[in-house]
């Protein structure tokens, strides 16, 4: 099952749809979708490494403005913003990132916008928040931009070796992957 997810995954980075498919996905994850925008990027460079740069601008611009939905939601569909934070695991999470945005204000942004942390969580709390909405809109410009530049220039210079290898070791990096999730996820809590 986990190679035909994958077959199935490189095949819609390598057709015709895969640049739609890439802004959807980055735009839905900063807003409500629980997968992110790296498990499209990453294969879409790899298959077509000259549009790396291009492919890191429409998923920085998508994540952006899908950043403004989630703000927006968070302003103004309170209720839908929380059951949003509780599907996420965080049902006190307007308390606990108000209280960080309270403490560290733009430090969230910065530093949860260049993490693998759902994305989502920061803009619809930013919204609950009523953070700065010029603040906000430049600060996800540039660490969303410097994540997935950063992504995309890693794998255009390094990405057939990485993807060979991944390919060799494909279970063992998807339960990798997702242990380092969890653990992201119980620090946050942990540290919130």
């Amino acid at each position: 099952m986990l190679r035909k997810t994958y077959d199935g995954v490189m095949a819609l980075a390598a057709s015709r749809h895969a640049m739609l498919a890439l802004a959807l996905v980055s735009f839905a994850e900063s807003s409500f979708f629980p997968i992110p925008p790296d498990i499209m990027l990453a294969p879409m460079v790899a298959a077509r490494p000259r549009r790396a740069y291009i492919y890191a601008g429409v998923c920085t611009v998508a994540s952006v403005l899908g950043g403004f939905l989630g703000y927006a939601i968070g302003v103004f569909v309170a209720p839908l913003a929380h059951s949003i934070l509780a599907f996420f695991g965080h049902a006190d999470g307007q308390q606990e990132f108000q209280a960080w945005f309270a403490r560290y204000g733009l430090g969230v942004i910065l530093f949860k916008g260049l993490t693998p942390i759902p994305y989502k969580l920061v803009t619809i709390t930013a919204g609950l928040a009523r953070f700065d909405l010029f603040t906000f809109a430049w600060a996800s410009v540039l660490t969303r931009g410097a994540r997935f530049f950063a992504e995309a220039t890693v794998l255009k210079f390094y990405g057939p070796a990485i993807l060979a290898e991944f390919e060799k070791r494909l279970t063992i990096y998807v339960i990798v992957g997702v242990a380092v999730l969890v653990g992201a996820v119980v620090l946050v809590k942990v540290l919130g």
